[in-house]
């Protein structure tokens, strides 16, 4: 690379990370199909997500937790090593071992990816308490989307690279803005099903 020049923007990292990423989803979507045949297509649909969610919290975010308690993603090697250094060119705070951000993925992996799957159990087997599985999950990944930006935002974002549409719209914005949105509506379901539940039998009665 010639002095002065930028790096290239798309690298053989950059495309393996979003190709690992299109694959957790077609595992997620294989899962589903599998473990759902008896849901209704929009808990298939919920079932993907949540397979999807799981993966991604103990095969990527599990490993990130293990490099930040021994060492940093910066000083590691390996193939989830390298994913996250991609990642860490829009937010270099995971690079670094950031204890806001490994505090937050240590709550994630071992919270949100068991309550992930205790909620898949939930919605296939149709047990009573799938909606305050349901809940439980999207508020903190709610929480956790919050408290990983809040804190950069108010000293003015040093750490999050926005210089181009890569980094802002696909790494920060689309790979967390993902789990603001599907646990948003998925809030908007549980909502909605409870009110029914609770509306079903005062109809019944009249």
């Amino acid at each position: 690379m010639a002095e002065g020049e930028e790096p290239a923007l798309f690298t053989k990292v950059t495309v393996y990370s979003l190709l690992a990423c299109v694959a957790q989803l077609a595992v997620g979507f294989v899962f589903a199909q599998k473990w759902g045949s008896k849901c209704s297509a929009v808990d298939r649909w919920v079932l993907v997500w949540l397979f999807y969610d799981a993966i991604v919290h103990f095969t990527l975010e599990g490993p990130f937790v293990y490099m930040s308690l021994v060492g940093n993603v910066a000083t590691s090697d390996g193939l989830l090593a390298e994913l996250w250094k991609e990642y860490g060119k829009a937010d270099e705070r995971w690079l670094y071992s950031d204890p806001t951000i490994v505090s937050l993925e240590l709550l994630t992996v071992v919270l949100d990816g068991s309550l992930a799957l205790l909620l898949v159990y939930a919605i296939v087997k149709d047990k009573h308490y799938r909606h305050f599985v349901q809940i439980s999950l999207c508020v903190c990944e709610l929480y956790g989307g919050w408290m990983t930006f809040c804190p950069d935002w108010l000293m003015g974002s040093p750490n999050l690279n926005t210089s181009n549409w890569l980094y802002l719209w696909i790494y920060l914005v689309f790979f967390n803005g993902i789990w603001v949105v599907v646990p948003g509506l998925l809030l908007w379901q549980s909502w909605r099903d409870l009110r029914r539940i609770h509306q079903y039998p005062k109809k019944k009665n009249k």
